[in-house]
């Protein structure tokens, strides 16, 4: 069974088990939270719409962080302008513990 859920503005496929990164969410280490469904399918079924709202996806928080330093890099020609910039995206790690129906 999966699910397709919608967090931070994204949307992620998802498996019971399955570790991902998303934005970053404003929760503790070890809390639990619920995802909203967008759609939902097992081997019989596919569940969308209205349907998906039956679909509960539980999910822990398992870390935050940053993800890889960006360097962005812009310049004028011939202008003498230069201007050097980082980033850091932070994101939070979530494992998801259960997909289940009703």
């Amino acid at each position: 069974m999966y699910a397709i859920v919608k967090t931070g503005g994204k949307q992620y496929k998802v498996t019971e088990g399955l570790v991902f990164e998303t934005e970053l969410l404003n929760l503790d280490v070890d809390s639990t939270l619920e995802l909203e469904v967008v759609l939902a399918a097992n081997e019989e079924q596919v569940f969308a719409g209205e349907e998906a709202k039956q679909v509960k996806v539980l999910a822990t928080v398992v870390e935050h962080g940053k993800g890889k330093k960006i360097n962005i890099f812009t310049y004028k020609a011939k202008k003498n302008i230069r201007k050097r910039q980082g980033h850091r995206q932070p994101y939070t790690k979530l494992k998801v513990n259960s997909i289940t129906i009703g």
